[in-house]
């Protein structure tokens, strides 16, 4: 099978895999494309232990050509996507059944690449870390990304009101079509205050160079959910305003789970999600599709930071 490697991103061929007893063996058509792949490239985000050093992808798309010994949830010919820890740059895969997800009829090779990290990483930090509840007003930053486009389609079915950040306005207003209910400019250096009254969540990718504004803007009782630190990993924070207002701050990344917590979250998101994907009313965006002998491409594309929804690499 042809491989995707690190760092000069080289289609080399690499032996066919094999499933193991309860595993797919998954014929790949399309991976979606993450920062963490950005990174991983960079040499600044080393896959976790057991999963590939060299192979890229954290989520991928396809059919099941080969099925392990007791595999009982899918079948050959079966559409399925999911997460992976690493590797999933490549034509052949191996993925346990219970951490497979189901493709939906109606979503493309290259619609489904672009759920996995995404739609899971959305639903997790607002349901099962930020706890959004109706009501709600959440703050998305960088609300024009894959996540966060995801995370608005979400809040009409949670019942919350969707503010998200920006660098520019084009982003804020393809948003508000997604249903972005408030858009913050944050080229201008006053704007926490555009973002009005107090947030229950804050939904951050930002890091550094938020935190004390995040800790600002919260209500009592709201959480801060950390996605990422795309200005930086370490900032002074003051406990008191964390005291006086008892805020919740938790961290949460897919990559670095194990095998137990993927599987337990891959059977709620198929139960509370997926019908959602089927019907429509949620939907991925995908910014482009770049053929995966042109990956270099489309991780450009992705560093340049001026993409809305996803790139997807497809075979």
């Amino acid at each position: 099978m042809r491989t995707l490697l690190l760092p000069d991103l080289a289609l080399v061929e690499r032996p066919d895999p094999l499933p193991a007893e309860g595993e797919l063996l998954v014929a790949v058509r399309a991976v979606g494309l993450n920062r963490a792949d950005l990174l991983q490239r960079l040499g600044r985000y080393p896959a976790p232990p057991g999963w590939p050093a060299d192979i890229p992808g954290l989520e991928y798309a396809g059919i099941v050509t080969a099925l392990g010994r007791g595999v009982t949830r899918f079948a050959v010919g079966d559409r399925v996507m999911g997460l992976v820890g690493g590797g999933a740059m490549v034509e052949q895969l191996t993925v346990h059944e219970d951490e497979a997800l189901a493709v939906p009829d109606r979503l493309s090779d290259v619609e489904a690449a672009a759920v996995p990290e995404a739609f899971l990483t959305a639903w997790d930090a607002l349901v099962l870390r930020g706890r959004a509840e109706p009501g709600d007003r959440v703050l998305f930053h960088a609300v024009g990304s894959g996540v966060g486009t995801a995370a608005l389609q979400f809040a009409p079915l949670l019942g919350v009101t969707m503010i998200g950040t920006s660098r520019t306005a084009e982003k804020l207003a393809r948003c508000a079509a997604l249903g972005l209910h408030h858009g913050v400019l944050t080229t201008d250096n006053q704007w926490p205050a555009a973002v009005g009254d107090p947030v229950q969540v804050i939904i951050d990718t930002l890091g550094a160079t938020a935190l004390a504004h995040n800790l600002g803007l919260l209500a009592p009782l709201g959480r801060l959910v950390v996605l990422g630190t795309m200005t930086g990993n370490e900032a002074t924070m003051d406990l008191g305003v964390v005291l006086r207002k008892r805020l919740s701050i938790v961290g949460t990344a897919m990559r670095n789970r194990g095998p137990a917590e993927r599987r337990a979250l891959v059977a709620r998101f198929s139960a509370d999600v997926l019908p959602q994907l089927a019907s429509g009313a949620l939907r991925p965006i995908v910014e482009s599709a770049v053929p995966i002998a042109e990956a270099a491409r489309g991780y450009d594309l992705l560093a340049g930071n001026t993409t809305f929804g996803k790139v997807v690499l497809a075979w």
